[in-house]
Formats: structure tokens, sequence, C-alpha cells
């Protein structure tokens, strides 16, 4: 399979570049991962690059985004922090990844058992994670279904399952609202932006279909609220 150029990366839309990585997150659970030449890949990107999507995700050595949706050289773009939370810095990525190299869809990628979604539900501080930590907590406070005080710590697996998803949440929340650039992609449709859990154990990536937002209703919808 080649690379994608800047033709075919014209012609996807971003309910197309959603529905590739659904189908390459299928190939990866079966086994079935496309064959590539890696090294046609890199040789016929080595000009430019002409990615379809933007990945968030957390560095988590089990999340890589271009396995789990067997993605090749210069498919995606991937964006790794710990927790896949959002700063300046990630957003101006997201910038450069839609508005200059053209991808047409962002997801922010959680998943399950993350050390940091933990150490947020544990209120761990420890040198500079504290402040990353830090980013996660009010994700942690939005949980209300669990209401007993001991249940709500990284022991309480349906606690760090609920807080994992209201991360997500926020986290696509604040990249809409904190980024004019690409608030505008999205009211004039050219980009859409989803949140999605990846299942460590299965490898199944469950896409949030109530985080989608696509254009000028569902940001009225979805983020003003």
């Amino acid at each position: 399979m080649k690379a994608h150029s800047l033709a075919s990366q014209s012609t996807i839309t971003p309910e197309k570049a959603l529905e590739y990585l659904k189908e390459g997150n299928e190939r990866f659970i079966n086994n079935l991962k496309v064959n590539r030449n890696l090294l046609q890949q890199a040789n016929d990107t080595r000009e430019g690059q002409w990615p379809f999507a933007a990945i968030l995700s957390c560095i988590d050595s089990r999340t890589s985004a271009e396995l789990i949706f067997d993605q090749g050289l210069g498919d995606i773009f991937s964006i790794r922090i710990a927790g896949n939370v959002v700063n300046t810095d990630i957003i101006g990525s997201l910038e450069f990844a839609c508005k200059v190299a053209g991808s047409k869809l962002i997801v922010v990628l959680g998943h399950s058992n993350c050390g940091a979604i933990k150490g947020a539900c544990d209120h761990l501080e420890m040198g500079n994670l504290t402040e990353l930590l830090s980013k996660i907590q009010p994700a942690v406070y939005q949980e209300t279904l669990t209401t007993q005080p001991d249940k709500r710590n990284s022991s309480n697996a349906v606690f760090v399952r609920n807080v994992t998803g209201l991360n997500v949440k926020r986290s696509v929340q604040s990249i809409v609202n904190r980024s004019y650039i690409l608030e505008q992609l999205i009211e004039k449709g050219e980009i859409a932006i989803i949140g999605a859990v990846h299942n460590l154990e299965t490898g199944q990536v469950d896409f949030l279909e109530d985080t989608w937002i696509a254009n000028f209703n569902t940001i009225q919808e979805n983020v003003s609220t």
C-alpha cells in the first residue's frame, strides 16, 4: 500500500478518515494488517507528508496509534503525552496538523488501565508529574457515579474507567474551546474531532459518538454547554 499523497488526502472527508481508522482497528484486532513496504513509503514521503488524521494519545508503550489503527508511514500524525491531556504545545501541533498539513480528523485516544489516570485518581504528587496530573483532576471530580469515598481511587476499576472517559471528553472540549483555528475548520466542515478509548486487553477502540464534533451545530451542542 502506498503512502498518502496530496491528491489522495484532498479526497478524504472527516467521515472517511474515521472510517479508515475503524477499518484499521478491525484489522489490528484480527491480526490482518495490510502488507506495506515501509521503506518505499519512507521514500514516497521524503519530500512531504499528507496524513489524513491526527491522534492525541497517551505515551503508554501499548498504545501506538500506528499499530492499533494499522497505518503506515505518512498516514497519521501521532501526538503522545501521559494521560492524553491538552496543553498549548499540543494544540499548536494539532493546528499545524490540520491547518498546514491538511489532516481531516482529530482523535483524542484514551485507554484502559492508564497509569496517569490512576495517578490522578489517587491524587499522586511527584515532581513535574504533579502539574500534568492536575490536568486530569477535573475529570476525577466530575465523576459523580462513585459516591463512596473509599471507592474513589485506582483500586476501583469502574471508577478508573469512568474517569478515563470523562478525561477524553474534557480533552476534546478543551481543544475546540482553546483553538479558534480548529474551531473555524470544524465550522467549515473541513475537519472533525472525536474521542475514543482503547481497550488494552481486546485491542478494540471504542469511539465515543457523543463527542463527535463536525460542524457548527455540533460545536454548539457539545462544547458551549
